[in-house]
């Protein structure tokens, strides 16, 4: 595989998805990661875009196909990334990322440890309980237990590779570039991409 897998993480509000989002209209080679949930779409969500939505005999079904290569549940909704979502792109040279949370973060650390983990991380408790309220989605009920969830999910940044502040929207999306440069840049990617250019400059043909 040529393509490299990314984690974005992240609670509720911080940005993740718009930051990933603004990356793809800018980076023709990196695509988001459909992920299957059994929770109902949201508005102006579209099946097969935002999610795979799929009942709760569905989802297990999948589970125990092998089909995921990370699940997990939130909030009550099972959420999942097939694996046949992620290897066909990363097969072809694209850049996959996973916008999961720390549980599926995990999972796909450990059958994926190359994979390149970033958490994003609101400005203060206070801009993401404002973010939540102005998205318009939940009830106050629903926005108290997101709230009180994003300690819990804040608890992990420190098994990240990266944490990126979404402050201001502009240079948080700029870090995020300069972490995809990086990683494509790393040995690792290098040494697969540009075999033939270093086979070529070691070979020993004597000339010069």
């Amino acid at each position: 595989m040529s393509g490299s897998l990314f984690i974005i993480s992240a609670p509720s509000g911080a940005g993740k998805t718009s930051l990933v989002r603004a990356l793809i209209e800018r980076d023709p080679a990196v695509r988001l990661s459909v992920s299957h949930t059994t929770r109902p779409p949201r508005p102006g969500e579209r099946p097969g875009v935002d999610y795979h939505f799929v009942d709760e005999a569905r989802f297990l079904d999948l589970i125990a196909r092998g089909a995921f290569l990370e699940h997990a549940e939130v909030f009550g909704a099972r959420y999942g990334t097939s694996v046949e979502e992620v290897d066909p792109w990363l097969e072809r040279g694209i850049d996959v990322f996973l916008d999961i949370d720390w549980q599926g973060a995990r999972q796909v650390r450990s059958s994926r440890p190359e994979a390149v983990s970033v958490f994003v991380l609101p400005p203060s408790r206070e801009v993401l309980l404002e973010r939540l309220r102005r998205r318009g989605q939940d009830s106050p009920e629903v926005i108290a237990r997101r709230m009180a969830g994003a300690r819990a999910e804040l608890a992990h940044h420190a098994e990240y590779d990266y944490l990126l502040v979404n402050d201001r929207f502009a240079d948080a999306l700029a870090g995020l570039q300069s972490i995809v440069a990086a990683a494509r840049l790393s040995r690792r990617v290098q040494m697969r991409r540009q075999a033939d250019l270093l086979a070529e400059l070691l070979a020993e043909d004597g000339s010069v």
